[in-house]
């Protein structure tokens, strides 16, 4: 995805900005959902809720945000990096940030309580 020779491209600055796009169409489409699912509830009873609205309503909501968040951040540090390494280095910090957290945010159907989602 990004070259690793050493020289931060045209092409590299790009394909980190492509990304940063996606991640906010996906958030669009993502509060699309949100508010037509009535996941918006009171948040007054949070601590009522099964654990699967929870996750819902709170977790998956939460980190994805801070996972656009971070991907944001880290394509304003690629586009202002002074150096070739600080633009590497920002690429590897606050993207990889927001993966390992997009992935942790995702109902996967081996997660306690998703079983029943399977996987398509």
């Amino acid at each position: 995805m990004f070259s690793s020779a050493g020289r931060f491209f045209e092409k590299d600055r790009k394909m980190a900005l492509f990304i940063m796009i996606i991640a906010h169409v996906q958030l669009i489409l993502g509060f699309g959902l949100y508010f037509m699912k009535n996941y918006h509830l009171n948040w007054s009873d949070i601590g009522s809720l099964s654990s699967y609205l929870r996750f819902f309503t709170m977790e998956h909501l939460m980190g994805m945000l801070l996972a656009i968040a971070l991907i944001t951040i880290g394509y304003g540090k690629v586009k202002r990096g002074d150096s070739d390494a600080a633009k590497f280095k920002a690429v590897k910090v606050f993207f990889g940030l927001a993966l390992t957290i997009i992935l942790v945010s995702i109902p996967w159907p081996f997660r306690e309580g998703f079983e029943a989602l399977g996987w398509f």
